[in-house]
């Protein structure tokens, strides 16, 4: 091509890039040359991988299966459950514990189904994975903006769009009691519409954290909703979701296994209280060797001698 044609103002660029590139030219020249020897090799970062309870709970097929098989048992029960025009719900009254349980009367109340949303109702894929590729387990400020803007980028649980209708077609009012923030009601509803689960309104079939004095516990707003509704189901991926105590923080780890086995709440594990498997957060997440391992199952192979000491 003739860069003659080009105008003036080109012409003089091109002939600077000129000039420029002949300099270049004589400073390789007189530059040393490299060998490979003194060549760094530039290497790039290695990509993050997702946790092995991100990869188990938001990607196997295993997960999927678990998720949709306790849908259906959730929908089931409720269907039953609805049927029966039941005399009481499965709210632990405020005076009463999982030890001593005592539950609030239905007293003619429409019925109500009270699940959890986050990794209850929907996975939060896109706040998980950009966690994830930040290199960071979690930050309040993102997950704030998070709540505002990611609807969209959230899935609903298998299996939960199908419960969930079974639920409604049964009577039942289905409602969400989150610890997202109140603040951020308006995100929160976007959300859960995006996904399929529903359309939401804050304050009558929303419960989020702030709307009752107690924080990030839900007994308080369990009880605002039972003023209004008999609730027959409690559906969560935190013993929160079911009651308080459960997360009382001077419980060990062994303490609050032993909790959920009392005989007066035995019974209602799968039948009234239902809890999905979420290995990714939550008080769930802790424990050591001693804690996870009875010394009662202690055992040392024969090989153990043969490793290397730890530091």
């Amino acid at each position: 091509m003739d860069f003659r044609a080009f105008p003036i103002e080109i012409r003089g660029m091109k002939q600077i890039m000129s000039v420029a590139f002949v300099a270049l030219l004589a400073a390789c020249q007189t530059a040393p040359v490299q060998t490979p020897a003194d060549v760094v090799p530039v290497v790039a970062a290695a990509a993050p991988e997702p946790t092995a309870g991100q990869q188990w709970l938001f990607g196997s097929a295993e997960a999927s299966v678990v998720m949709r098989q306790a849908w259906a048992t959730i929908a089931d029960y409720v269907e039953a459950k609805a049927a029966e025009a039941p005399t009481y719900g499965v709210v632990l009254t405020p005076d009463s514990s999982p030890v001593q349980p005592g539950f609030l009367a239905c007293e003619g109340k429409p019925l109500a189904a009270v699940f959890d949303a986050d990794e209850t109702l929907i996975w939060n894929l896109g706040s998980m994975a950009a966690f994830g590729r930040m290199g960071i387990g979690f930050d309040p400020a993102i997950w704030d903006e998070w709540e505002k803007t990611g609807a969209g980028k959230a899935v609903a649980i298998p299996g939960a769009l199908e419960a969930l209708a079974r639920i409604r077609e049964a009577g039942v009012t289905v409602i969400v009691n989150t610890n997202r923030a109140a603040e951020n009601a308006a995100g929160t509803e976007a959300t859960l519409k995006a996904a399929g689960i529903g359309e939401f309104s804050h304050g009558s079939t929303l419960f989020l954290r702030g709307d009752a004095p107690d924080g990030s516990g839900k007994d308080g707003r369990r009880m605002m909703i039972s003023e209004n509704y008999c609730v027959i189901a409690l559906v969560g991926d935190q013993l929160g979701d079911i009651a308080d105590p459960f997360n009382e923080k001077t419980l060990s780890v062994m303490d609050r296994k032993v909790l959920t086995e009392a005989p007066a709440i035995t019974d209602l594990w799968g039948n009234g209280w239902f809890v999905l498997p979420n290995p990714v957060y939550g008080p769930s997440i802790r424990g050591d060797f001693d804690d996870i391992y009875p010394e009662a199952t202690h055992w040392v192979p024969s090989a153990a001698s043969e490793l290397p000491a730890a530091n």
